[in-house]
């Protein structure tokens, strides 16, 4: 089966004053229709880069370069400006994490629903506007046809992200990108968001790379993990063998920072991974991680292979870190 999204060998570099930042560097991976992948990594690892990339929306200094590059087996890697606006929108769509100023002030919540659906779909205003107040019903927004006339400032934050979700809906697109949705939530709001999100995805059947660097919306979420760490992925699998036997050390130092409820007691020490994020910018060679790592040794500066134990795969020089 021809996977929703194909990405391989995916780079990001980015000009800065002191040379090149290589902010995504040779990643590899596929959502297939109806699965969740979740991308997940510290601030800065290069995890929202990824996603802009996928959609086309990178800085304009920024350069992108992939091997592969493809949506539902179309290769996208030389697609022009005018495919590019024809897919975003259609068949891959993207709802960004703060809802306030990824939608646009100045115009209704239903203006901005149906615009882009007459666009793609070349609909009436009426048909437009029935697919608005279904979507809006179906991510659970009473008097959906009243909300149409608000603006953006008149929602709660939460009803704000419920309208980017129905709006990335629209079109019934194969792929959503959703980069840390939750983060400009509360608890709370987070929690019936992610599980609005997890049952759409079930009934549309839409493939979602979700961004984030919450462990605890990965282990509810997630089908497959890409931990990322400094512009690359260091280690993938199903969330059961992520979670359940992390091979790398960076993931293992990830889930020791969790804490376990009955087992971590209060005034306990958290776990911490020491030292920080090495450079990007200019030459990088060897494990990036291993300025952090207690297991570190000579070999990690040369070429770091990668290991695979049926579907879950790692690089590090050991094969069980």
């Amino acid at each position: 089966m021809t996977a929703v999204l194909d990405v391989a060998d995916l780079r990001v570099d980015l000009p800065v004053a002191a040379g090149t930042l290589h902010a995504v560097r040779g990643i590899s991976f596929s959502i297939e229709r109806g699965e969740t992948l979740c991308l997940v990594g510290e601030s800065g690892c290069g995890k929202s880069m990824t996603a802009f990339s996928v959609m086309d929306l990178l800085p304009p200094r920024a350069i992108r370069s992939a091997s592969r590059l493809s949506l539902a087996g179309e290769d996208l890697v030389a697609a022009g400006p005018a495919r590019w606006n024809a897919l975003r929108g259609d068949r891959m769509a993207m709802i960004f994490q703060e809802p306030m100023t990824a939608l646009n002030p100045a115009y209704t919540i239903g203006e901005q629903l149906t615009e882009h659906y007459r666009l793609h779909k070349r609909s009436s205003a009426e048909e437009a506007r029935e697919r608005a107040i279904f979507l809006l019903d179906k991510v659970g927004i009473a008097n959906a046809g009243q909300r149409l006339g608000q603006y953006p400032h008149q929602l709660s934050g939460g009803l704000r992200q419920r309208v980017m979700i129905a709006m990335a809906l629209m079109c019934g697109p194969d792929l959503i990108v959703a980069d840390e949705p939750t983060t400009a939530l509360d608890v709370t709001i987070q929690a019936q968001i992610l599980r609005l999100l997890m049952d759409l995805q079930k009934e549309f059947g839409v493939a979602l790379l979700l961004i984030t660097h919450d462990l605890g919306v990965v282990a509810r979420m997630a089908h497959r993990v890409a931990v990322m760490y400094a512009g690359e992925i260091v280690e993938t699998g199903t969330s059961a063998e992520v979670f359940g036997s992390p091979k790398h050390p960076y993931t293992r130092g990830l889930m020791d920072c969790i804490p376990v409820p009955g087992r971590t007691l209060p005034g306990d020490r958290l776990g911490s991974i020491p030292g920080v994020v090495p450079s990007l910018v200019g030459d990088i060679s060897g494990c990036v991680f291993r300025t952090r790592c207690s297991l570190a040794e000579a070999a990690c500066a040369g070429v770091v292979p990668t290991h695979r134990l049926g579907g879950h795969a790692w690089t590090c020089i050991k094969e069980a870190a």
